[in-house]
């Protein structure tokens, strides 16, 4: 006779865990980037250590933090390797600053504004219109030239990001042997400097605003190319840009809207010399169901400034607009694609 207190559960359908994973993320969002904000992975580069250790130096309570570090390790971020003891893991490295492939800054980013923008991702989906600037009462990148710290960290994210795809967007392209790139919103200028390093006969502009170019300078001189490289403070919404043989915009148009794309690329066009050629190098948007981080970033458009990730059609439109051909679209080993245009003839 069976044991009427004994109930057997079958296990949680494989769907319903997958789904469960999914309601959670926003935890193992705001886990990571403040483990990134305290800097628990550098702390932890010259070997493991006992929490308690780790929350004197990081200014936390040693029991809460323990129990972070455990909910991590149980991730494959972190490893407990003793009892209240952690190390680092191949997923926590790359939480270091100075990893070559660091996500530090990138995930101190995503654990602040876009956190709280994404909050009102219903806002966005009612209205079209970014999140960003129901939540804060300003675009973000006007938020960003108000509030320094916030800036630097963006600033860092995405130079770390630029410097994850870099050579194999610099080595899918067969840039020219001499001439000037100018390098529209190249931020910390870590593409430019890129370009440069690899074809020495090349000089460049970075343009961008002026507190962000003024933050360029040791990203150009670390790489040896500060002397062939320009830095100009400017509006890419306001003409003239400057004068170029080759202009790149390296996840700019991804940032605006249809309309403001259409003023940037046709700004670019006006300072083109017949011969120029532009560069825009951005994710493209997959077709189909199949996973695909771009559809993610395309929302992360949406939220954050109003843009969108783009197709190639998307593209050869835009260009048409603007008074470019689409001359063609080179896929680089990376997720990001090179979509050259060239000046219509008149």
């Amino acid at each position: 006779m069976a044991d009427p207190t004994h109930t057997t559960e079958a296990p949680p359908a494989p769907e319903q865990v997958a789904m469960d994973n999914l309601i959670n993320g926003y935890r193992v969002t705001q886990l990571l980037s403040v483990a990134a904000k305290l800097g628990i992975a550098d702390l932890l580069a010259d070997g493991p250590e006992p929490v308690e250790e780790l929350a004197k130096t990081v200014d936390a309570h040693a029991d809460a933090l323990y129990r972070a570090l455990r909910a991590l390790a149980s991730l494959g971020v972190f490893a407990e390797v003793a009892p209240r003891r952690f190390a680092l893991t191949p997923l926590a490295d790359l939480l270091r600053t100075n990893h070559p492939r660091s996500v530090r800054a990138l995930a101190m980013f995503h654990g602040e504004e876009p956190y709280q923008a994404w909050g009102e991702l219903r806002f966005s989906l009612r209205t079209g219109a970014p999140a960003f600037d129901h939540v804060y009462q300003m675009s973000h990148f006007a938020y960003l030239a108000q509030h320094a710290e916030a800036s630097a960290v963006f600033n860092r994210a995405m130079s770390d990001n630029t410097a994850r795809s870099v050579t194999a967007v610099v080595s899918a392209y067969a840039f020219p042997a001499t001439g000037v790139v100018v390098d529209v919103g190249g931020g910390h200028g870590a593409f430019i400097a890129a370009v440069l390093r690899a074809h020495p006969g090349l000089h460049g502009v970075l343009f961008d605003q002026p507190h962000v170019v003024e933050g360029a300078a040791s990203t150009l001189e670390e790489a040896g190319v500060a002397p062939r490289c320009a830095r100009l403070g400017g509006d890419f919404f306001v003409p003239p840009l400057p004068t170029g043989d080759l202009y790149t915009l390296r996840q700019v148009i991804h940032d605006w809207d249809d309309e403001q794309s259409l003023a940037i690329l046709r700004h670019c066009v006006q300072a083109m010399a017949l011969d120029s050629k532009i560069l825009v190098i951005e994710a493209l948007v997959p077709p189909g169901n199949e996973p695909s981080p771009v559809k993610f970033l395309d929302l992360q458009m949406l939220v954050m400034n109003g843009g969108r990730q783009r197709t190639e059609e998307d593209y050869r439109r835009l260009y048409a607009a603007a008074g470019l051909q689409l001359t063609r679209v080179i896929p680089t080993s990376s997720v990001f694609s090179i979509v050259e245009g060239a000046r219509m003839a008149r």
